[in-house]
């Protein structure tokens, strides 16, 4: 137990450690991370370091693909749908069985349910590498939200035909069979997420302290994914809807207090996980080789053999993502035509007939959401540039290599397919993760221009300001006992609420302060309909969600004083 203890907290050192050497050398610390653990496995005298299959993808999966849904913006994540669903479920499939088949005709012996079944394995890449590079290097939002978004959805895809797969090589199952056992994973563990992220979020909203509403979080991903497991179907599925769910509901139902505290412990967890993965990754080396050898196996035969699954899953990637941008150059080739005729449909609505005043709200926002939507796709194209990056950013990481270890004990070449998707992670993490940056460097690919972004958030944070000049007019504004508020609160909050836009920047966001009662009364209401005004804006799609995400980093600062 000493030795297990000193080893947790040497690896915490050396986390934090290659993390701060990392921001200043420029070198994804989960690339960096990895490059240190193989090192030290090589280092006698070094206590070797075994990874538990099961705590990867029942413990640690769930808890980094939930912190990742809440945090994924719910209009980027549904206007790039299409394609995050070819990139995490078509180019998935094709993956695994183009691996498959390579790996049947090589491994005499190996049957092609389990040559398909270590295809599964070698076919979702991990985007936490990816999304670290292109989010420090200031990638454009798009193509940090498909990469994300693939790396969502794509482990449930994986792991759902791994397991068909297995269930293959005993016979035991058709191809029809398979279409029906992921159809099922995929519908059952649907349902599971919107359930338990909707009365999860139920149940937070209710619960008065940060410290519980963050520690009810922690365990959010485990009641999606266990009956989701339980039940057959994708735990890991289960666990990103309910992520999505409560990400979606989070800012309506939780105190500000609630989120900004959550936000920074997540912060702290997902640090040690993400990166302490990446670690024991680098650590397995050595262990895998020694199981290659006791099997009287040959680890050259494996690393070759990884080196040439590592290209076909290259070029594959390559030839996929080539015909995506193609389509998503159309589509937004049709956006751009698109503005005239929502210029015309409200126009046609206004002319009308008198309907009732609900209807017309709610086709108003739906024109203004399409409208949106059009937008976005004319002004936020991938274009070959960005595609290069996203065909580029095929690094596969730690799931890979713990899913491989599942694998049945006594399938044909087991060790040797188990340091051949270790091989494939390795590699893709160093080459084409350590090369992404200058890449993206070369490809001269720039993120959202800063001063547009400071003109629209100037725009909504006047939007949010006008929906509190807008309450402190009313004459329905009262106190909570019903007593009207003293006009000296009343002037010194509108003078102070007509400050607001100018406080307000990218960078810096100015906390708001309260003294008295009365006035933290008052600015609780007025903050309840700012909330209120950038959850419309927000359903409206007009705003980018780097816009949304530092409007409500401003709320939220600003009402921590209230809560």
């Amino acid at each position: 137990m000493d030795q297990l203890t000193l080893l947790a907290v040497l690896a915490v050192v050396v986390v934090v450690a290659v993390t701060a050497i990392s921001d200043r050398i420029g070198v994804a610390a989960p690339i960096l991370l990895v490059v240190v653990g193989v090192g030290l496995s090589l280092i006698p005298g070094v206590p070797t370091v075994t990874m538990n299959p099961d705590i990867i993808l029942d413990v640690v999966l769930p808890l980094l693909l939930y912190a990742a849904a809440v945090n994924m913006p719910a209009t980027d994540f549904r206007r790039n749908l299409g394609a995050i669903g070819a990139l995490s479920v078509v180019l998935v499939i094709a993956s695994a069985f183009a691996v498959g088949l390579l790996l049947w005709w090589l491994l005499p012996g190996l049957g092609l349910a389990a040559a398909v079944a270590l295809g599964a394995v070698v076919s979702p890449p991990d985007a936490v590498a990816a999304t670290s590079i292109g989010k420090r290097l200031g990638l454009p939002n798009r193509l940090v939200t498909i990469l994300e978004g693939e790396g969502l959805v794509n482990d449930a895809t994986a792991l759902v035909m791994l397991r068909s797969a297995v269930v293959a090589t005993a016979g035991a199952i058709s191809v029809g069979g398979v279409l029906a056992d992921f159809g099922y994973a995929v519908v059952v563990a649907v349902l599971i997420g919107v359930l338990v992220g909707w009365v999860s979020i139920q149940i937070r909203a209710h619960l008065e302290q940060p410290v519980t509403s963050t520690a009810m979080s922690l365990v959010v991903p485990f009641i999606a994914f266990m009956p989701a497991e339980h039940l057959e179907a994708s735990g890991v599925l289960a666990v990103v809807v309910a992520g999505i769910v409560t990400g979606i509901k989070s800012p309506r139902l939780l105190s500000s207090q609630a989120r900004v505290s959550e936000r920074t412990n997540w912060r702290t967890v997902l640090l040690l996980l993400e990166h302490g993965v990446f670690l024991v990754l680098g650590l397995q080396i050595a262990v895998l080789v020694d199981e290659v050898q006791e099997a009287h196996l040959s680890v050259g035969d494996a690393l070759w053999l990884g080196l040439l699954v590592t290209v076909v899953l290259f070029v594959l990637r390559f030839a996929f993502v080539a015909p995506m941008i193609a389509v998503m150059s159309r589509q937004q080739e049709r956006a751009r035509g698109e503005s005239q005729w929502f210029d015309d449909a409200f126009q046609r609505l206004d002319a009308l007939p008198e309907i009732p005043e609900r209807r017309m709200t709610t086709m108003r926002r739906m024109i203004t959401r399409k409208q949106a939507d059009a937008t976005f796709f004319s002004n936020e194209g991938i274009g070959k540039r960005g595609g290069f990056v996203i065909a580029w950013s095929g690094m596969r990481g730690v799931v890979t290599v713990a899913a491989a270890q599942t694998l049945p004990e006594d399938l044909p070449y087991r060790p040797q397919l188990i340091l051949i998707a270790f091989t494939v992670a390795v590699v893709t993490l160093v080459v084409q993760g350590g090369t992404l940056p200058l890449l993206i460097r070369i490809l001269g690919i720039r993120g959202s221009d800063e001063e547009e972004l400071q003109r629209e958030l100037t725009r909504l944070i006047n939007t949010l300001t006008e929906a509190s000049v807008n309450l402190l007019e009313s004459p329905t504004l009262h106190r909570d006992d019903g007593q009207p508020y003293s006009e000296k609160v009343l002037e010194l909050t509108r003078q102070r609420t007509r400050k607001i836009p100018e406080t307000v920047s990218t960078e810096t966001m100015q906390v708001w302060t309260t003294a008295r009662q009365e006035q933290q009364e008052l600015q609780r209401k007025l903050l309840e309909a700012q909330q209120d005004a950038l959850l419309d804006a927000q359903a409206s799609g007009v705003y980018r969600s780097q816009t949304i995400e530092a409007a409500q980093q401003f709320l939220d600062r600003r009402n921590m004083v209230i809560d």
